[in-house]
């Protein structure tokens, strides 16, 4: 990796062999560099300016999505950052991801983007939208080419101009908008935890609480997805079908190594369809499968054993998929691996039936649990009834999570929402949520059978809420024991 040239460390890419010293500018920004080469990089460049782009796909939705913003918050300035770059070690960075409250509103994916809604002014209904970005690198001071983040270092940035073409939101510079902020009249709000620098020009504008409401509003609004979304949510879970396809066909090279072959087989698919994976894959072989968020993935892949891989692309306008399924590494289920994953299947189907408009959030998930309940106690691990079971709550010793959640720009989307807006709410047509109950036989549990011990099962769908009840969008999967078993065996013909 290339280090920058700075003036603590001049010319460390193309270090001088003239025995002359250099000429350098006593006042420039630059130090080590000779002013004939910073003259030189001024010029000779071609105009490289992008006429007459098409908005995004989504630029109508985000559009209709900052009109029904204003409508909530009227005469209130409202600031939705972007977000900046996160140091991950010294001088390097993680990859950017936009928040996805600005992601939403804008489709933009662009590091320190901020979006303003400005109240239009003597009493008008409605706001003015304005896009705040990074312009192109100016090449007359020599920041294209100097500073870590100018063009020459990471690539070229849409100008101004580009950027209203393709969002339909006015832009202006956004190193001009924390001064304007300090001295902005009225209201505002601000959605905090993505950009210091404007939360410090808004310290004496803004109270947490309004700030939060800003945020829980945002969070409650993509509870329903629009037709845009569900096509995008649809591509993130067709790509992630394709991910487990591929890492069903590599699992005897899984075996000679261990589950980071898997991590990164389904990686290169996120990476070659996608934007990236949605949230860090759980590639859980063996008594891994046990717990719940395991992404370490540097256990050994056995024969015989069980493989909980729960995975998921995310496209890149950023909408993710969430898929699990609990494979058996050689192929087939022995008879105590197929009774625990039948049970799991019974628990699915009864969650799923529950998922239609008009029902209560909680409904899938009081219909997964009872059917879980009721194996639990059939198989003499929890002495009923069943509704005492459930009413004590004894059968999440080994279910131990709920029984889905929300899905969309995150994968545990509308978190902010409020209760009675969420879990406490009604399911409506366009809501897209994940039903994926477990059963985990941890490996030291001495009240279950030995056999049961180290089992860990689960299984994931993305459902979407329709008029007339749901549609599984991840069907292109096989979930029942048999299905699952064919569909292995007609991948593995085909390496």
């Amino acid at each position: 990796m290339a280090e920058e040239l700075t003036p603590e460390n001049p010319d460390t890419e193309t270090p001088e062999t003239e025995e002359a010293p250099i000429k350098t500018r006593k006042n420039g920004l630059y130090p080590g560099v000779s002013d004939e080469l910073a003259e030189n990089m001024k010029s000779g460049w071609a105009d490289t300016e992008l006429h007459g782009l098409e908005p995004i796909a989504q630029a109508s939705h985000t559009a209709d999505r900052r009109a029904a913003l204003s409508a909530a918050f009227p005469g209130e300035r409202l600031v939705i950052p972007a977000g900046n770059l996160k140091t991950r070690s010294n001088d390097t960075e993680y990859a950017f991801r936009a928040s996805t409250e600005y992601t939403y509103l804008t489709g933009d994916q662009t590091q320190d983007g901020v979006l303003v809604l400005e109240p239009r002014p003597r009493g008008a209904a409605g706001h003015n939208a304005t896009i705040y970005l990074l312009p192109r690198s100016n090449r007359e001071n020599g920041e294209f080419w100097l500073d870590g983040q100018g063009e020459l270092w990471v690539g070229r940035r849409h100008s101004l101009a580009e950027a209203e073409q393709l969002l339909g939101i006015p832009a202006k510079d956004v190193r001009e908008l924390a001064a304007a902020l300090k001295v902005a009249p009225g209201p505002v709000r601000n959605v905090r935890g993505h950009d210091a620098g404007i939360e410090a020009a808004l310290t004496d504008k803004v109270t947490a609480e309004r700030d939060e409401e800003l945020r829980v509003r945002l969070s409650e609004a993509r509870a329903v997805k629009d037709a845009f979304e569900i096509g995008e949510l649809q591509k993130a879970v067709d790509s992630t079908v394709r991910g487990f396809e591929d890492v069903v066909r590599i699992l005897d090279k899984a075996e000679a190594t261990s589950e980071r072959y898997i991590e990164g087989t389904f990686f290169l698919r996120a990476r070659v369809e996608g934007n990236d994976i949605g949230y860090g894959s759980i590639c859980a072989a063996g008594p891994h499968a046990t717990t719940l968020h395991w992404v370490r993935n540097n256990g050994d892949v056995r024969r015989g054993e069980l493989l909980l891989l729960d995975a998921g692309v995310e496209t890149h306008t950023l909408y993710t998929a969430d898929v699990t399924r609990t494979l058996p590494i050689d192929g087939r289920y022995n008879e105590i691996q197929r009774k625990i994953y039948d049970a799991v299947y019974a628990s699915q189907e009864a969650g799923i039936a529950a998922v239609r408009p008009g029902a209560k959030y909680r409904d899938f998930h009081d219909a997964s649990q009872r059917v879980l309940a009721e194996k639990l106690v059939e198989w003499g691990l929890l002495e009923g009834p069943v509704a005492r079971v459930l009413e004590l709550g004894l059968q999440r010793r080994w279910t131990l999570h709920g029984t889905g959640h929300m899905l969309g720009l995150d994968v545990h989307d509308c978190a902010a929402a409020r209760t009675e807006a969420y879990v406490d709410g009604t399911l409506e047509p366009g809501m897209c949520l994940t039903v994926e109950p477990g059963l985990y036989f941890q490996a030291d549990d001495l009240t279950v059978p030995e056999e049961y011990r180290g089992i860990g099962v689960r299984i994931e769908d993305d459902i979407l809420v329709t008029e007339d009840g749901n549609r599984n969008l991840s069907a292109g999967l096989p979930r029942q024991a048999d299905e699952v078993e064919a569909w292995m065996a007609e991948l593995l013909k085909q390496v």
